[in-house]
């Protein structure tokens, strides 16, 4: 009986300790009973933050994109001397006109690396005239630049540096691209620095701007600003879908409308004037017009489409071929022709020297004849 006691005596005391302290760390407990547990469900809602994320953990995010084609797009760096001008060593001139020229001239843009051996493709109007070009790699290497060649019909002109580990872009395949399209513009922008936004593409085939003589742009939202020029447009694997070229601005900076060069007519720059020293396209000797109803109606042409011919250079290919004015061309090489850039982007497209199929009407009288192109002539530049 004593031993049942003393355990009894034992628990009430342990109860008690437990009690005092409950009562003294925990009162709440005691007051409103133990703490709730809170369900999965809550807990699902209310997941701990995380802030170090990879890249698959960000829906829409083009970091890989930039990372992968950035270290292939450079700054372009040009200085062209100072021109002295007529009686700038005339005392008298200068005290009444003030001292003319002296300064060197100076030029920013962008370029994209497409060659381990050290070829760069970039627009024609960065580099045309300069007296030294620099380029800077996203690395922070600098390289002189020597110019292998240029293109002013398509603003396009190629450079070679001579470093060793170099970046090379992937060339894509512009043909696929659709409007809608996501892109990234990479470049150097006012000179700030590298520089990558991003877009859709607004529309293919942008043509008749008066940039090129040779155009077939594509459009774009993504921020071109000046410094961009001779600049990456890449998709969202990072691969080439043309060099960034102009934009159409009232303030000088981006109102969401840049056009680019494609790839695809970028690389037959690039192969033209690494292999032969120029870009050699075909030529028939006409002066096209955009078929208006006018011009239709002094012809006497019935046709809906097409590009009418107001003008044959004598014993030119068209000429030798038939081509008469009057002519509308429907057709080159089997490729539709509907305005005045795609019969010019056909025929250039052409080998001089072989025959090609000429889809033509001639009042309502269907004709197929076969042309031989000759060489385009290069443009003339008018004296400075």
């Amino acid at each position: 009986m004593r031993r049942f006691w003393l355990l009894f005596c034992q628990a009430v005391t342990l109860l008690l300790a437990v009690y005092f302290v409950l009562a003294t760390l925990q009162p709440g407990w005691l007051r409103g009973g133990w703490p709730p547990v809170r369900s999965v469900a809550v807990l699902e809602e209310a997941p701990p933050s995380r802030p170090n994320l990879v890249a698959t953990d960000r829906p829409g995010s083009f970091r890989l994109a930039a990372q992968r084609s950035s270290a292939a797009v450079i700054s372009i760096n040009t200085s062209k001397a100072a021109r002295s001008r007529l009686r700038s060593n005339d005392p008298w001139f200068n005290f009444f006109f003030g001292e003319q020229g002296g300064e060197p001239q100076v030029g920013l843009g962008s370029g994209v690396i497409v060659s381990a051996s050290g070829y760069i493709l970039t627009n024609n109007h960065v580099v045309e005239g300069a007296d030294e070009i620099e380029v800077v790699l996203n690395d922070s290497r600098r390289a002189r630049a020597r110019l292998i060649g240029a293109d002013p019909d398509s603003d396009l002109a190629v450079l070679k540096i001579e470093l060793d580990r170099l970046p090379v872009i992937v060339l894509g395949n512009s043909d696929t691209l659709q409007v809608g399209d996501q892109v990234l513009a990479i470049g150097n922008p006012f000179g700030v620095g590298q520089t990558v936004t991003g877009g859709i593409v607004s529309a293919l085939g942008r043509n008749q701007l008066g940039i090129n003589t040779f155009e077939n742009f594509i459009q774009t939202d993504a921020a071109i600003n000046p410094g961009n020029s001779g600049g990456a447009l890449v998709d969202v694997q990072g691969n080439l879908m043309g060099i960034n070229t102009a934009i159409y601005s009232r303030s000088g900076g981006s109102m969401g409308i840049g056009f680019a060069i494609p790839v695809s007519t970028a690389k037959l720059v690039l192969e033209g004037i690494v292999k032969d020293g120029q870009v050699t396209r075909g030529w028939i000797g006409v002066e096209p017009n955009e078929l208006s109803p006018e011009l239709a109606e002094t012809f006497g042409v019935k046709a809906r489409s097409g590009v009418i011919i107001t003008g044959v250079m004598q014993r030119g290919p068209a000429a030798q071929a038939g081509i008469r004015p009057g002519d509308v061309v429907t057709r080159v090489a089997d490729k539709p022709v509907n305005n005045v850039s795609e019969l010019l982007s056909g025929v250039a497209a052409l080998k001089p020297g072989i025959a090609a199929r000429f889809s033509v009407l001639r009042r309502e009288e269907k004709m197929e004849l076969e042309v031989t192109p000759g060489t385009r002539p290069k443009p003339r530049r008018l004296p400075q």
